[in-house]
């Protein structure tokens, strides 16, 4: 193949041409106005014992059931994270937070272990909803739930698109301590009839800063409305964005604040590089020699459209490369079967759209890869925080044109 005849292999030239790129693309500045230059993309990563949170207690000191407690040690759960620790005392009390943590830090947990406890401790008729982004971050919180509240008698119903509307109504008919579900599905069964958000005290927005970039916020608005009794408010990001503060000021009083990262910073376990194409190269012939080299064991490659991605995964598959894809277009049966394949290692690569760049628990996801450049730095942050989780060290690569 030419390109391997006129440059190193592609692993050699993703790591250790970085600086190099960067210092040509100062230097001809061409990249369009409104789009993040590429050094953004260019970082060096720092050890992870160096980045490593040691919390001052383990699990089994947190004040809270001890048969939350054995739940979590089946889990695996042997010290809080850092998120978990610093917002656990603020939650048990009722307080109103705002979590600020990246990616793979355990916030879907920081959240539910104190919620479960309160539900048994203080009020078991107090109803939490939770509202996420996308319906596998929903799923995924409703798994969690599950497993943290193993035992419990307590019950959990998740409310997505692309399922039944009539099976919905019916497992609301059920009791339900938790109701967890994506904005959309949400308003339609309270147009329905089926959800009565007067059973809800305490709300939670999972990704808040997605579910208002996303446009959700009339009917976020709507639901919160409905909350007539509504004593605690919730919310958990990787990202914070200065432009959202009147909305998030309008949703809660006096909140508790923990930021367990500094800014919208990527993490520092990542190394992060860049593939300068030059005109008349083929972006997928690149990446297919890339993703065939061994190290690049478990890959998750982002498009910006739907159709780019099964253009994308059909290029790979001809090339010989065990891929799928995900996107707004695929079933929700489907992208859980994908997805499957993918933590399972029955297939290499999987292709999405932003759709899996929020909440996915994916472990030892060995690299990241923008086909093309994201449009903003909070998309590149979530989209790279899918490797490099839970204090693994992780690669991303961003091709620019």
């Amino acid at each position: 193949m030419e390109y391997k005849k006129d440059r190193r292999s592609a692993k050699n030239r993703t790591y250790k041409k970085g600086k190099k790129e960067t210092a040509n693309f100062n230097s001809r500045k061409k990249h369009n106005a409104g789009e993040l230059p590429p050094e953004s993309f260019v970082r060096k990563a720092v050890p992870a014992d160096e980045t490593i949170y040691r919390a001052g207690r383990l699990i089994t000191d947190l004040p809270v059931e001890g048969s939350i407690i054995s739940n979590l040690r089946k889990k695996g759960y042997e010290v809080p994270t850092e998120i978990q620790d610093k917002t656990l005392e603020a939650l048990l009390e009722g307080r109103n937070l705002i979590g600020l943590a990246q990616t793979g830090t355990g916030k879907t947990a920081a959240f539910l272990i104190p919620l479960i406890n309160n539900l048994i401790r203080k009020d078991p008729s107090g109803n939490v909803l939770v509202i996420s982004p996308t319906r596998e971050l929903a799923l995924q919180t409703d798994t969690e739930f599950r497993s943290i509240a193993h035992g419990l008698k307590l019950f959990s119903t998740c409310l997505i698109g692309g399922t039944s509307v009539r099976h919905d109504i019916e497992k609301l008919r059920k009791p339900g301590h938790v109701i967890i579900g994506t904005p959309g599905r949400l308003a339609d069964m309270v147009r329905q009839g089926a959800l009565d958000l007067r059973r809800f005290s305490v709300l939670v927005l999972d990704e808040f800063d997605r579910l208002l970039d996303m446009g959700f916020a009339p009917e976020i608005q709507k639901l919160v409305e409905g909350m007539g009794r509504r004593k605690q408010t919730i919310l958990f990001s990787a990202t914070e964005d200065s432009s959202q503060r009147k909305i998030i000021d309008g949703l809660m009083e006096n909140p508790f604040v923990v930021r367990v990262r500094t800014g919208n910073i990527s993490a520092d376990n990542i190394e992060q590089d860049i593939i300068s194409v030059k005109d008349g190269e083929r972006k997928i012939e690149i990446l297919l020699e890339m993703v065939r080299e061994d190290s690049f064991e478990k890959v998750l490659v982002f498009a910006e459209t739907k159709r780019g991605v099964s253009r994308i995964c059909r290029d790979l598959r001809r090339g010989g490369i065990t891929a799928d894809e995900i996107h707004g277009d695929k079933s929700q049966n489907y992208r859980i079967k994908a997805l499957e394949s993918f933590r399972n290692r029955k297939i290499k690569v999987l292709v999405a759209t932003d759709v899996a760049a929020r909440g996915l628990d994916i472990s030892h996801v060995s690299h990241v890869i923008n086909f093309q450049q994201p449009r903003d730095m909070e998309s590149y942050i979530h989209r790279i925080g899918r490797t490099g989780r839970a204090g693994a060290s992780g690669r991303a690569i961003t091709f620019v044109n």
